[in-house]
């Protein structure tokens, strides 16, 4: 009898062998996300009193933090960071190393990916300490400056975060090449012949052919680098702390800082649900501007 209501309910059938992930999905991604909404209106702690006995707080953390000076020049951090190294840097240096690549002899092409893929692999904190051994006061740029008679630069205390956004966007290019060379070399050689044909240059092509039929991957692109960069932590740590001061804290680090470091776990989780929802409303930014040019 049960064997036969199986067979008749394709629904069923389809929630019984989804349940594993979908258990998977409610324990590891979704209770997650509730409880930082429920710890968020509370004033838990790490420490003290509220360790030991958690109130409801309302919105008092969420006024606390627009209050905050630091909270506004972690966000104002987070968006220079975001389109500096995401939306612009990781974008266009991903594009361009894809579209010299097109056309290019098979082992050329090879060797060009495995050189960007090599940032891209390496783990995110071995990144962070090759950089910083290289930008560092007495480090390799200093001393090739030194070389050509120039003076040394302190360059992750004076440019901390020209410096972040700089090693982010060597880390994470290759991402953005790997996604854009797919959708390159899906565009029918016939269209750019005929454009050839017609007499439209190399702009032109590229301007009103290339772009314009790649334009769903960008799309897709932009989203997932722009919610990995949201998120990135240990590069920041490891190269800056976010200092000197909090030029260069982002939102990550600052809810770090007030999670673990200050013990306010409550005011911890109300920052790291602002952080949700930015990539939230951005992620449907871009899909309605994708839906938009249809």
């Amino acid at each position: 009898m049960a064997q036969k209501t199986l067979n008749k309910s394709p629904y069923l059938k389809a929630l019984l062998f989804g349940s594993p992930a979908i258990i998977l999905m409610l324990i590891f991604v979704i209770g997650p996300i509730v409880m930082t909404i429920l710890f968020s209106f509370t004033d838990i702690a790490l420490t003290g009193a509220a360790a030991k006995d958690v109130s409801f707080v309302g919105f008092d953390n969420f006024v606390r933090m627009f209050k905050d000076p630091n909270f506004k020049t972690s966000i104002f951090n987070t968006i220079i960071f975001l389109v500096g190294s995401a939306l612009i840097g990781q974008q266009v240096v991903g594009f361009l190393v894809a579209f010299l690549m097109k056309g290019k002899a098979k082992p050329f092409r090879s060797a060009v990916g495995l050189l960007v893929l090599a940032g891209w692999i390496t783990p995110e904190i071995v990144v962070a300490f090759v950089w910083f051994a290289f930008l560092s006061d007495d480090g390799t740029l200093n001393t090739i400056l030194g070389f050509a008679g120039m003076e040394p630069v302190a360059w992750l205390l004076n440019f901390p975060m020209i410096s972040v956004i700089f090693v982010n966007i060597w880390h994470g290019a290759a991402f953005c090449m790997l996604m854009y060379q797919a959708a390159l070399d899906d565009i029918p050689e016939e269209v750019e012949e005929a454009a050839k044909i017609d007499g439209a240059n190399s702009w032109q092509r590229l301007w009103r052919i290339t772009l314009p039929m790649i334009k769903g991957a960008a799309v897709t692109n932009m989203v997932l680098v722009t919610l990995q960069t949201l998120g990135v932590f240990g590069l920041i740590f490891a190269l800056t702390g976010g200092g000197p001061g909090t030029k260069s804290t982002t939102l990550p680090l600052f809810m770090y800082d007030e999670a673990f470091v200050n013990y306010q776990l409550g005011y911890g989780t109300a920052i790291s649900l602002v952080l949700l929802l930015m990539g939230i409303v951005l992620s449907l930014l871009y899909i309605r501007f994708l839906k938009s040019e249809d």
